[in-house]
């Protein structure tokens, strides 16, 4: 399953990287978002491989996260791996104007066994979580911006 999805931010380009590049931030945007810790390489960079936990309802995830590409501030793609689920992730950032930029993600899922099902009965379920992680960010970083 593929899709993309994008959310316009009223902030400088530079003050979104500055932001979404420091996983000190993560709580403060992704909902149920618990911990990270880096297991392999050099943090958020290329090979880097962290273990993401989150708490969605009452069920505990835990995903590995590979960074594939980083080329800040115009591109950051990674892959997540959880039971049942792949997930790459291209995000892009493009500058509309010096206080606009242009947030949007190429999503592929790769899902097995229960999840495959999920995929099956609401592949709209997806591209909705996305969004709203997105929406959340744009919120959480228009909030930095007027807090100053």
């Amino acid at each position: 399953m593929r899709y993309q999805n994008e959310v316009i931010i009223k902030a400088s380009r530079d003050k979104v990287i500055e932001l979404f590049d420091n996983p000190d931030n993560l709580a403060k945007w992704q909902k149920g978002f618990v911990s990270m810790e880096l297991i392999e390489g050099d943090p958020g960079e290329v090979g880097a491989k962290h273990k993401m936990r989150y708490k969605m309802g009452k069920r505990d995830v835990e995903m590995i996260e590979t960074v594939t590409k980083k080329d800040l501030p115009n591109i950051f793609s990674g892959s997540y791996e959880a039971k049942g689920v792949y997930n790459h992730i291209d995000n892009y950032f493009e500058v509309v104007d010096e206080n606009t930029t242009k947030y949007w993600s190429e999503n592929e899922f790769r899902l097995k066994g229960m999840m495959k099902l999920m995929g099956l009965i609401m592949p709209g379920a997806f591209k909705k979580q996305t969004q709203q992680y997105m929406n959340d960010f744009r919120d959480f970083v228009e909030k930095e911006v007027r807090e100053g």
